[in-house]
């Protein structure tokens, strides 16, 4: 605990203070859920269940699915499928990012191709994934990994580029040859916008799962909101879609929490 003194009183910081500043971001919170889930019910009641379905029968309508494992199956899949897919994304996109960044004439060769299939989007090639691939789970992890690998391997090359060359030279005025610049000043450098697209690959590889469960799954969120839709049960769409809300927070917020302790030392603070 720290005092700071100043003229005719004194102020005390300590774990009190802390306590009521994580009790003041917890009402906060508690403050903006309550507002939305009041602006939910009225927006309920405006247009009836069949436009839109209650907090409350939402609620009930995934305590129902979570009973009888449809949900919790649903989560399962789509959760591993993207985790595989995003996670090759992270793989191959960070090392071809900095391979590009560093080596012109390779970023030269490959930049048509980035650019060019980076603009397609993933639901264009869901029917040559499935042709190609079958409606097993391959399709999806393609489809994924495709959503996934251009932003990473672009915000790596940001990264990459954005360091100043002076800092690079300087490594080469001391001796390092191109291996050790590129593991002792070009990696580190760059691992706070590796960190950035792998967050926003996250982002992208939940917008992909829906259109290939839609079209290629039995089991999945996209593939439960599809078959809500055919049975008219739009509380199951409001299940599938929030449940894909709550999935995407905690897995950012997962991602952000150990990319900021595990990376602290290369300046990631998220």
């Amino acid at each position: 605990m720290s005092v700071i003194e100043a003229p005719g009183r004194t102020t005390v910081f300590g774990r009190g203070g802390q306590g009521r500043g994580a009790a003041a971001v917890l009402l906060r919170y508690a403050l903006s859920l309550g507002v939305g889930l009041l602006i939910w019910q009225l927006l309920a009641v405006s247009y009836g269940p069949s436009l839109v379905a209650s907090p409350l029968q939402t609620l009930d309508s995934a305590v129902d699915l979570a009973k009888d494992g449809r949900l919790f199956d649903s989560v399962i899949a789509s959760s591993r499928r993207i985790l595989i897919g995003w996670g090759l994304g992270v793989v191959i996109g960070a090392p071809l990012g900095l391979l590009m960044g560093r080596v012109k004439i390779i970023r030269q060769l490959m930049d048509p191709y980035i650019e060019f299939f980076r603009f397609i989007p993933p639901i264009a090639f869901v029917t040559l994934a499935i042709v190609w691939l079958g409606l097993g789970e391959a399709s999806k992890v393609v489809l994924i990994f495709y959503t996934s690998v251009f932003i990473v391997t672009i915000s790596t090359i940001a990264g990459v580029l954005a360091i100043p060359e002076d800092k690079l030279r300087a490594a080469g005025s001391l001796g390092a040859n191109r291996r050790q610049v590129l593991k002792w000043v070009v990696l580190p450098a760059s691992v706070p916008s590796i960190v950035t697209g792998a967050r926003l690959a996250m982002g992208n590889s939940f917008l992909t799962i829906v259109s290939a469960e839609i079209v290629a799954a039995n089991v999945g969120l996209g593939a439960l909101i599809w078959q809500s839709r055919n049975f008219g049960r739009i509380d199951w769409v409001f299940v599938g879609i929030i449940t894909l809300g709550i999935l995407g927070f905690l897995f950012d917020r997962v991602l952000r929490i150990v990319a900021s302790r595990v990376l602290a030392r290369y300046s990631v603070k998220l």
